[in-house]
């Protein structure tokens, strides 16, 4: 029977491809087998496709004779039971057998219960020491974490360092650091944009953490301004852990530079002047391209697809009036009557009143915690001032008492942005299905774009008709008003 030889690694630490090789040559001399093909891989068991397996499952498939398969033990071939299902039907077909060397384990087509068995405790055994090696670096990391180290590459401005023990640790980057300082500065003044920084960066020669050192480019910029990392301060999975290192700027200059990005946020954005409803909202549902909006003779509004794509054969055009119909009707659909918002707001007093009992205790819990760490930062003073503990001390747990208050205050603030949601949700959804068709109705063109832009979703024309959807909950609240009110039950 023809053999192939598979040995894998996915460690240099590991038992070597050339070390198993030899075994399994050995063993094949004495099974009377013919090396057919070598495969020596290099790649993990648990991750990824495995396109060196995916290979060798190949072969088995498309060869006309039954293949032997010998690899030197269960956990070099596989370490989960999705392979097993691959293997087993290639066994069950007569294509495959399969030599485990360490095990002394042959899985033919007519093996016995307690042999498949085995190969079935032996893959739970390599998962079970993957899944422990998984939980171990987890833990690794977790402690870490806790002692304030890095676990990623240094930052832009950092260099990593190895002690005499072989302790890995960082340090500003003499070259470096101080440009990482002149961003933040510059950024604070509020005269200056990311690219412009980029640009004053070029200049200077500021270069990445890659091999190929190349320029920073401005999402890099972004980035460095956003990290808290500079002033002492690592994040890791949203939450906020002091670092051991030394920090680059303060923490008043990195607020600055965040009330600078939060003044951006809030300028407003004009994007076109002309006064179109459906500008920019509208695509062809054949070609996918924008449809776009002129004015023909000084008043009256039509819509065409730019056929960018080169798809129609003649432009169509289509008044803006007429697609006015479709949305009015779908607004008319909106209003709901009387005892239906008795319903409603029936429904919204139950949940209002689970939402506040689960809100108010959420937030004395994080309050008391707040004020646990408060508590122990003025306590913190009185040990520094009595001389109880170094200075050195006193930042670390101060930074540390900080970042755990930031986290607190975080999620203080997650709770008052869903509560004012629900609110605004609840009176949007209210005020909207009263007024919305009146408000359409009456308002000048750039608020029925803005009602159109908050009401539908997925507007496409049709030749000559609008065809959308409605956003939810609108959407729910016009198929009730559709339904039939006069049914048995």
């Amino acid at each position: 029977m023809k053999a192939i030889i598979l040995a894998r690694v996915s460690d240099v630490k590991q038992d070597s491809n050339e070390a198993q090789l030899l075994r399994m040559k050995d063993y094949i001399g004495h099974k009377s087998l013919t090396i057919w093909k070598t495969y020596e891989i290099e790649e993990s068991s648990t991750h990824g496709s495995r396109k060196k397996f995916q290979e060798v499952i190949k072969d088995i498939e498309t060869s006309k004779e039954p293949i032997a398969l010998v690899v030197d033990t269960v956990d070099r071939l596989q370490r989960s039971f999705r392979e097993s299902v691959i293997l087993d039907d290639l066994r069950k077909q007569g294509k495959l057998e399969i030599h485990f060397f360490r095990e002394n384990l042959i899985l033919r087509e007519n093996s016995n219960s307690a042999d498949l068995i085995r190969w079935d405790m032996a893959v739970m055994f390599a998962r079970s020491y993957v899944l422990q090696l998984s939980d171990n670096v987890k833990r690794k990391i977790g402690f870490k974490i806790s002692q304030g180290e890095w676990i990623n590459k240094p930052p832009i401005g950092y260099i990593g360092t190895i002690d005499e023990q072989g302790n890995k640790g960082m340090i500003p980057d003499p070259l470096r650091s101080h440009l990482i300082v002149k961003i933040f500065e510059m950024y604070a003044t509020g005269n200056y944009s990311t690219q412009q920084i980029k640009l004053e960066m070029d200049k200077i020669g500021l270069r990445s953490n890659t091999r190929e050192h190349k320029p920073i480019v401005k999402s890099q910029i972004h980035h460095i301004l956003r990290n808290p990392f500079y002033y002492g301060v690592m994040s890791v999975n949203g939450q906020l852990y002091p670092h051991k290192y030394e920090p680059l700027i303060n923490q008043h200059l990195f607020n600055r530079v965040r009330d600078v990005f939060e003044g951006h946020n809030k300028k407003p954005y004009r994007y076109g002047l002309k006064p179109f409803a459906f500008r920019a909202l509208l695509r062809c549902a054949e070609c996918g391209c924008l449809i776009s909006g002129d004015i023909k003779k000084g008043k009256y509004v039509y819509y065409y697809c730019n056929n960018y794509k080169k798809v129609h054969k003649k432009r169509i055009y289509v008044k803006e009036e007429d697609l006015f119909i479709p949305v009015k009707k779908a607004l008319k659909k909106l209003i709901l009557k009387p005892n239906q918002k008795e319903d409603l707001m029936s429904d919204i007093r139950k949940v209002e009143e689970g939402k506040t009992e689960f809100y108010t205790a959420s937030r004395e819990e994080l309050t008391k915690e707040f004020n646990l760490y408060e508590t122990r930062k003025s306590k913190l003073v009185d040990s520094l001032m009595d001389n109880n503990i170094t200075k050195e001390i006193y930042e670390k747990k101060r930074i540390e008492y900080e970042c755990l208050q930031n986290n607190i205050t975080n999620k203080l603030g997650k709770f008052q942005k869903a509560d004012e949601q629900y609110y605004m949700t609840i009176s949007l959804v209210l005020a909207i299905a009263e007024r919305a068709y009146d408000l359409f109705e009456s308002s000048e063109v750039n608020e029925k774009r803005a009602i159109i832009n908050f009401l539908l979703t997925n507007c496409q024309l049709d030749g000559k008709n609008l065809k959308f959807t409605l956003k939810t909950p609108f959407n729910r609240v016009s198929e009730l008003n559709s339904r039939s009110t006069m049914l048995r039950r």
